[in-house]
């Protein structure tokens, strides 16, 4: 690399500074160097890091027993990954390297300048020609988480296919940030009967209306299940995505399904969740709760569904749907120069987080 990296790392709860790397070393014959072009911000992952609140960082975790132990201290401070949502431009590449200089790549190495990137080690999205780079934010992360969610739900119906969950049913999502836009766009795409995003803020709810999707304020639960009749007794969404980190939105989303459905839920929080009112609808309807990570495709759909293939899927949906995508989510451009004092403002409250930031070269 011409220049060396400067490499985002969280220092400790509010402090955020770009310092530099280390130097790579001779390029290998199958290495990539690629430089950042766009890096997207994952407002609550990426801001669990600078408050503090990220379980990771207070709490052992076992990959193997899948065990957070209380007992034994967690990664702690120094972070220096922050982030997954990278487009680099391809500077260098080794004979055997599987992408060519100029080459546009969507990959998940943090929030940084530039990547020495290993194609045995980490998985690399090609990005279409015709593909605005900006868009490859959501190709090999963000979009296959929301695929992977999507997925879950047509698991659940004992379907392989990407939209079995949804077809000609009726979906409500809760939160209308990154994620809940996506999947609505997903479950819209995949011929869904309707689809209703719900969110307390009025401008979210204003994205969600411009991308075609109905909806309504977290206050209209009794309309809109008077509205989703199955047959007496039987009121509620088929099926709802959460997709909001807070607790209250995991009981609103157990809320509108109809009896003996099933939450699929992308939400991550960091707060836990102490007031999930499970003695409530969830015990009372035979509700269930599918947590719906990308860690993790659904154990009947292992042979068929990879990240890969939802990467692909994340692809299709951005090519019919990233105008959109450009028009009305990503909001926020901001210099990766600027990304610290961003990042510090926005985890304190003194800036608004909108819906996507992307930090640019």
């Amino acid at each position: 690399m011409a220049d060396r990296a400067q490499v985002l790392v969280v220092e400790a709860p509010g402090r955020v500074r770009l310092v530099p790397d280390d130097e790579p070393g001779p390029l290998p014959d199958d290495g990539l160097d690629v430089r950042t072009r766009y890096s997207g911000l994952s407002a609550g992952t990426d801001l669990s890091w600078v408050k503090g609140t990220n379980p990771m960082l207070h709490h052992a975790w076992d990959p193997e027993l899948g065990l957070f132990d209380p007992d034994r201290p967690g990664t702690g401070y120094p972070v220096r990954k922050v982030g997954y949502m990278q487009v680099g431009e391809v500077v260098a590449a080794g004979p055997a390297a599987p992408h060519t200089v100029g080459a546009h790549v969507a990959m998940t190495y943090g929030h940084r300048t530039a990547h020495r990137a290993d194609p045995a080690r980490e998985r690399i999205v090609a990005l279409p020609p015709d593909l605005d780079p900006v868009l490859g934010i959501y190709a090999a992360h963000m979009g296959p988480i929301c695929a992977n969610g999507v997925l879950h739900a047509a698991a659940e119906e004992g379907s392989d296919a990407l939209g079995g969950g949804v077809v000609d049913r009726t979906v409500a999502v809760v939160g209308a940030g990154v994620v809940g836009l996506l999947v609505g766009l997903f479950a819209a795409t995949l011929g869904a009967a309707s689809v209703t995003v719900l969110d307390p803020t009025a401008e979210r709810r204003a994205v969600a209306g411009a991308l075609g999707l109905a909806t309504r304020d977290p206050g209209d639960v009794s309309d809109l299940k008077r509205g989703w009749r199955h047959g007496p007794g039987d009121h509620g969404a088929d099926v709802v995505f959460q997709c909001r980190g807070r607790s209250a939105a995991l009981a609103l989303a157990l809320r509108l399904l109809r009896p003996q459905g099933t939450v699929i839920d992308l939400a991550f929080y960091a707060d836990g969740a102490d007031a999930v009112r499970l003695g409530e609808e969830f015990h009372h309807n035979g509700l269930g709760v599918r947590c719906a990570q990308i860690g993790r495709v659904p154990r009947s759909l292992r042979g068929a569904w990879d990240r890969d293939r939802l990467s692909a899927a994340t692809l299709d949906l951005l090519a019919a749907r990233g105008a959109d995508l450009l028009a009305h989510v990503i909001t926020d451009r901001v210099p990766l120069a600027a990304a610290p004092e961003h990042l510090t403002a926005l985890a304190d409250g003194r800036r608004p987080v909108g819906v996507q930031t992307v930090f640019t070269a």
